[in-house]
């Protein structure tokens, strides 16, 4: 949600739901699949009313290149991220930031195994392109 205040308001909305609709539940042991599918839709949701974007001053320009190079590389990887459609860019946080398998990717989102497994190759080159293209990779 990149801000605490954006990332609160889309945790709310998926207690809100979740406890509103707790009643659809119909294997309690799907439970965190359930409300983790909430959340993504919370968030897509959020993001698809709030795109916002902020324009960069020339007179801040000089900042960018004084900070640390693992912030550096922090920074350019969220922007490639961000080139990334929601799909992709949903397939690619649940396999390497949260650490989910293909399968429980699969079942998250309710897409078939093999879907899933294409959308994150499909974001995986795209990635490299566009990292190729940045000039910080040799």
């Amino acid at each position: 949600m990149k801000n605490q205040n954006d990332a609160l308001d889309v945790v709310q909305e998926t207690a809100y739901r979740s406890f509103k609709k707790i009643d659809t539940l119909k294997r309690p042991e799907y439970f965190k699949t359930w409300l983790i599918k909430i959340a993504i839709n919370c968030a897509i949701e959020f993001v698809r009313k709030n795109k916002k974007v902020i324009l960069l001053k020339p007179e801040d320009e000089e900042f960018i290149g004084s900070v640390d190079e693992d912030v550096s590389l922090s920074i350019t990887l969220q922007e490639l991220l961000d080139r990334l459609n929601e799909d992709e860019k949903g397939v690619v946080i649940l396999k390497f930031y949260q650490g989910y398998s293909f399968k429980e990717i699969a079942d998250l989102l309710n897409i078939p195994l093999g879907t899933a497994k294409s959308v994150l190759y499909r974001a995986l080159q795209k990635l490299r392109k566009d990292f190729k293209e940045t000039g910080i990779c040799e």
